[in-house]
């Protein structure tokens, strides 16, 4: 073996040979299928962490299940990104001097064709870094011709069912994208603006009522001003007409449920074809729409002289204009939920126009049923609730995108009877009238239109493919929070509705990956820390694991480069052990493989440790508990494992020839990497063919550790009555040294110093310490002086105590107290100064309330790691203090 492990070699190296295997691939037979569909990625994307722990999370589920003998399968594929790849290609064209309607939609359509054959695999190979298990032959895009024929499918059905309809709503517009957007499309973001208080007088009158808007320059569309019904202030109001300042256009004073009456003045202006909320009043009072802001963000020749003006120029031209009037009454600070476009941040126009939508009130009542039977989990359970809400209170889904690039509506008009023929195969003729003068809708569909249909479409539907039969439903689903709404709830309507099940028994919701501040990774803030960057530096394996060991349900991921290099150095633990295991195979001349009869006690005592994980491991993998896993397998390996049985290990074999812990060690060895390879497949491949090389194995067994099977605890039940014994008396022999070595660090002995012991107590626990004197002595560098069942405290020496027996440490002529007390005085001191220092920032109610959250935390978790130090600086002082009585 190398002496250090190097991960670039091996990753690359094993990759290769599993694809070249074939080891992903899977094929329906009479196993047990397992089956995930990945959250395709979007072409245009590079990998982010958001990627590396959802596809790592999603890669221990696989690896795991498939060395149980489950059929797994993973299917991967990408995401055409309506919007943002369209953007992309725009951007493209503009260095050109050209745009989209210049070259025209077939040769538009044609270019990013060519930028995703050239680019649209960035992504796929990145993730391959991840060392992902997924089947590559069964790869999909969500615009290749299988999926662009479910999803015309899934369109005519829904068409023909009426739950499909084109109609005129108010949606979601981005001047920027120039298309429409879904209601989850937009991002509402909170910023400073203000609320404007305008006087409309009465027609003929110079009394009036002032209205209260955040959003002036649409009342050149207001059609009425509106009050609560109950508002006394207004009753008298109610019926008569209003003047619209600037537009000298009357207008009705009307009374309506969904006006708050603590807002502003409690009287409103409705501007219909510009509010969510007024669109709904207009509905109900029979109110004519006027649109003043176009496409564009321009205002139209309905805005008469601020024709052709930007929305927020007009803004301020018709601020000032009232301002001259005398009928803006005032305005003050205000604070806005501005809605943004998730792609590009341009604040989004409500608009009236023409969309098709989907009527999703039915879809959804079958999607919260199977939640609520628990035939499809939602965990962390407290998902649920949201699901819930949003499911119950649904809005029709806008899915027309006034773009180019993407899945185009399969509905036809006809420019004679003006009808629409909705059908998967182009028509030649109107269904109608039968006239052939007909052309496509322009629009496409909105991309999570084809990403609902994902689990199912990716298998063969609507064909009755083996695949489909057997692979669905999906058995788990792995994504993040912030698409429980954009996909998962739509794939939940979709799957019910064309498979009659659920696509995925199991949701798994995971947290966010922050930075080590706890702050959301950004581009604008330097955080983002880039997972390539990262696996080029650490290793995969080490970025895995630190991303498993974080991965607690409910809580976002505070990752740092520190907390990389810990779990590089697990890593190199791994391989070192390794290392040692090997030399001990060749030393002992071992010829058959390991065998678990007639074992000692240190063996008893880790076959017995090593059962316990591997229940723990088991039950924290099925349960999804991620981080409870790992942080088992990190603490057995490292300490239990290492620190303890390897040292013991070496002290028994330079005492005797036996040859029985050579090979119990070569079989726990094997065991954890079995037990680790899901998380860290890289390293445990090779180091499972290095130990399947030793003499005695049958290398023709497994042609890889993903084929052997994952531990279970029923091989370490031992026949021999006394293992049960032996773990214990070695777990008692543990806490004695620990409480040596605790004694020699608190009292500051040197390394190199050796103690004398003395033992008193209970007959059973002088006989303890007798027989594992060997380990007790050289593992504390101390030399037993003295054992009997009763005797008084050594002068000179530090006693603790454990269960029955009294261990004492003879400190005269190893260390001086009094010099010792001086040096843990001064120390002490500069402590105690430190939490005074913190203990007046913290009751500072002025640092806690204007200190980011952060720093609030960071400044206590420092006071706590001190009070801790200062603790047990003060036992230190307790002991030298007895030492001098």
């Amino acid at each position: 073996m190398d002496k250090a492990y190097t991960h670039k070699n091996i990753e690359e190296k094993w990759y290769a040979e599993w694809l070249q295997k074939g080891l992903f691939h899977s094929q329906p037979d009479k196993r047990q299928p397992y089956s995930i569909v990945i959250p395709p990625p979007n072409i245009t994307g590079s990998l982010h962490m958001g990627h590396a722990l959802n596809n790592t999370l999603q890669d221990i589920m696989v690896r795991y299940k498939m060395m149980q003998g489950f059929n797994t399968v993973w299917i991967p594929g990408t995401d055409h990104a309506g919007i943002a790849t369209q953007n992309v290609v725009e951007k493209q064209l503009a260095k050109e001097g050209l745009d989209r309607f210049k070259i025209g939609r077939e040769k538009f359509i044609q270019r990013v064709w060519e930028w995703k054959k050239q680019s649209g695999d960035t992504i796929v190979n990145q993730l391959m870094k991840l060392g992902v298990a997924c089947d590559w032959k069964r790869q999909r895009f969500t615009m290749d011709e299988g999926l662009s024929r479910a999803v015309k499918e899934v369109f005519v059905r829904l068409y023909n069912e009426g739950l499909i309809y084109r109609g005129e709503y108010i949606i979601n517009w981005c001047p920027r994208c120039s298309t429409a957007l879904s209601d989850l499309e937009v991002e509402h973001k909170d910023e400073a603006g203000k609320l404007y208080f305008i006087f409309y007088p009465f027609t003929g009158r110079n009394e009036g009522i002032t209205v209260a808007t955040t959003r002036p320059e649409t009342m050149l569309g207001d059609t009425a001003v509106a009050v609560h019904p109950d508002d006394p202030r207004y009753k008298e109001m109610i019926g008569k007409t209003v003047v619209i300042p600037l537009a000298e256009r009357e207008i009705p004073v009307i009374a309506d449920q969904a006006v708050h009456s603590d807002f502003g003045t409690g009287a409103v202006k409705v501007t219909p074809a510009h509010d969510f909320d007024d669109f709904e009043i207009s509905r109900r009072h029979s109110l004519q729409s006027i649109q003043v802001i176009d496409l564009n963000g321009k205002m139209t020749a309905a805005a008469g002289k601020y024709q052709g003006m930007d929305r927020y120029k007009a803004r301020a031209a018709i601020l000032e204009k009232l301002q001259k009037l005398g009928v803006l009454a005032k305005s003050e600070d205000y604070k806005l939920s501005a809605g943004t476009c998730y792609r590009c941040g341009t604040i989004t126009e409500p608009m009236v126009s023409t969309q098709w939508f989907v009527k999703t009130s039915p879809l959804a009542q079958e999607a919260i049923k199977a939640v609520q039977e628990h035939r499809t989990r939602i965990i962390p359970q407290q998902w649920e609730k949201s699901y819930f809400e949003w499911m119950e209170n649904i809005k029709d889904w806008c899915i027309s995108r006034q773009i180019w690039w993407g899945h185009r509506i399969p509905a036809w008009y006809c420019d004679d009877c003006k009808s629409i023929t909705v059908s998967t195969q182009t028509p030649q003729a109107c269904e109608k009238c039968g006239s052939t003068n007909i052309h496509q809708d322009e629009d496409v569909l909105d991309t999570w239109f084809s990403s609902a249909l994902w689990p199912f479409s990716t298998l063969g539907w609507p064909d009755k493919t083996p695949e489909l039969a057997y692979y669905y439903p999906t058995s788990i689903l792995i994504t993040a929070f912030d698409i429980l709404f954009f996909w998962v709830a739509r794939m939940m309507m979709m799957g019910l509705k064309f498979m009659g099940d659920v696509p995925f028994r199991d949701v798994y919701i995971h947290a966010l990956v922050r930075d080590e501040f706890g702050k959301k990774m950004s581009k604008t803030k330097g955080n983002v820390i880039d997972p390539l960057i990262i696996i080029d530096k650490y290793g995969t394996d080490a970025f895995r694991f630190t991303l498993a060991s974080m991965a607690a349900q409910g809580r976002d991921i505070k990752l740092s480069e520190q907390r990389i290099t810990g779990y590089r150095n697990f890593i190199n633990k791994l391989w070192n052990s390794t290392r040692f295991l090997m030399m001990k195979v060749t030393e002992s001349g071992l010829t058959h493989p390991p065998k678990q009869e007639n074992v000692i006690p240190i063996d008893a005592w880790i076959n017995n440790k090593l059962r316990t994980t591997i229940l723990n491991v088991k039950d924290a993998i099925e349960n999804y508990r991620f981080n409870d896993a790992a942080t088992v397998l990190y603490q057995f390996v490292w300490h239990e494992y290492c620190d303890w049985y390897l040292e013991m290990v070496k002290i028994y074999s330079n005492a005797s020839s036996d040859k029985r812990p050579v090979e119990n060690m070569l079989f726990v060895h094997e065991t954890i990497i079995r037990l680790l390879h899901p998380f860290i497949p890289f390293v445990t491949e090779e180091i499972y063919h290095i130990i399947r090389h030793t003499p005695g194995y049958d290398t023709e067994k497994d042609d890889s550790i993903m084929h052997a099977p994952y531990p279970d605890p029923a091989q370490l039940i031992s026949a021999d009555d006394s293992a049960g014994a032996f773990a214990v008396e070695i777990d008692t022999v543990i806490e004695i040294i620990t409480k040596i070595r605790n004694i020699r660090a608190e009292c500051n002995v040197p390394a190199a110093s050796q103690v004398g012991l003395s033992f008193t107590g209970a007959e059973e626990k002088i006989i303890l310490t007798g027989k594992y004197s060997n380990y007790i002595t050289q593992m504390v560098h101390g030399n037993i002086l003295d054992q009997q069942t009763a005797g008084e405290d050594v002068k000179g020496s530090a006693a603790d105590h454990l269960d029955g027996l009294t261990i004492h440490v003879h400190l005269a002529g190893v260390i001086e107290p009094s010099v010792e007390i001086q040096r843990l005085e001064k120390e002490m001191g500069r402590l105690q100064s430190d939490l005074e220092k913190y203990k007046y920032k913290l009751s500072n109610e002025d640092f806690l309330k204007k200190a980011p959250q952060e720093v609030i935390e960071e400044t206590k978790t420092t006071n706590n790691q001190i009070r801790e130090r200062y603790e047990q600086l003060n036992a230190s002082m307790n002991r030298m203090k007895e030492l001098l009585k």
